[in-house]
């Protein structure tokens, strides 16, 4: 294991090879590159670094990859849609795509990015640190409609308790650290569950802060016009809100006969507890696959 992988294990990395089947020569964009765990992997087998394009909205991520912008490959400072947006604009087309959407464990692991509860850290959860609106924000301003709201819709916490939580937040503004926030959350949940009750609502508040799901709703809607024919993509989401989109995505666009943009590679995702229990992180991750048509 080199030391990009001890500080990052790429999550289901042995299946995105099978399932993606990289050969040499083949160009390959990843547009969530993270610290190239993946990349590093698919390039030994393509060995094609002057037509990868490595994507990352995290500056310490694009950091990480110099090492390999050093061996030919281009690295983007951006979001995942603004660099497909990019790319289809200028014809750029690949034989491999790939889209990792957690959070990386540099990421969580970094206390003052604000993504985790372990230990008292502002409230942050930036992906890019470029951008204005932060979880300090959200949770600080915003209304007790809108909290509930992507309480429920990102969370998929129960309307009561997405309703009470939010209320106990605009009582005890402000709130500064991760530790306040989820030890107020905490407090109002009385039923005893495995994971810290406070974590879906975390989820929730990242969610927003990043908005992520419009950022893959509209990457997936481009991504015929990324891929030659032949090429294949690979999509592994975390939760079930990023999963549903990506499975309705693949289906619709493998289903409509002549007109189909895409053949399944894999009809039943692979799932991270089944194929990848040694990486506690990978426990939730399912990974889908398709075929450009």
């Amino acid at each position: 294991m080199n030391d990009y992988e001890q500080l990052h294990r790429p999550v289901l990395v042995d299946k995105v090879l099978e399932l993606l089947a990289p050969k040499r020569g083949e160009s390959y964009l990843d547009l969530t590159a993270g610290y190239g765990g993946h990349a590093r992997r698919i390039l030994q087998m393509t060995n094609n670094y002057q037509q990868t394009v490595l994507v990352d909205r995290d500056s310490h991520a694009i950091a990480a990859l110099t090492d390999l912008k050093k061996q030919g490959a281009t690295l983007k400072h951006a979001s995942f849609a603004a660099a497909i947006k990019e790319l289809v604009n200028t014809n750029q087309q690949f034989d491999l795509v790939l889209m990792d959407l957690g959070v990386s464990s540099p990421q969580l692991d970094r206390a003052e990015r604000g993504f985790s509860f372990s230990k008292p850290a502002p409230l942050d959860m930036r992906m890019d640190d470029r951008q204005a609106i932060s979880a300090a924000d959200i949770v600080n301003n915003w209304s007790e409609l809108k909290l509930a709201g992507i309480f429920m819709r990102y969370g998929e916490i129960r309307p009561k308790l997405a309703k009470l939580v939010a209320t106990k937040i605009i009582e005890q503004r402000p709130l500064e650290t991760t530790t306040q926030l989820a030890d107020l959350i905490r407090r109002q949940v009385h039923v005893r569950q495995k994971t810290h009750p406070a974590t879906q609502f975390f989820q929730a508040i990242r969610i927003a802060v990043n908005d992520e799901l419009t950022e893959l709703d509209s990457a997936l809607k481009l991504m015929p016009k990324l891929l030659k024919s032949g090429g294949r993509v690979g999509v592994i989401s975390f939760h079930s809100l990023e999963d549903r989109i990506v499975k309705n995505y693949f289906k619709q666009e493998s289903k409509k006969g002549l007109e189909a943009e895409f053949e399944l590679i894999n009809r039943k995702p692979v799932s991270g507890e089944d194929y990848d229990d040694h990486n506690p992180r990978a426990r939730s991750a399912k990974l889908r696959a398709a075929t450009r048509i």
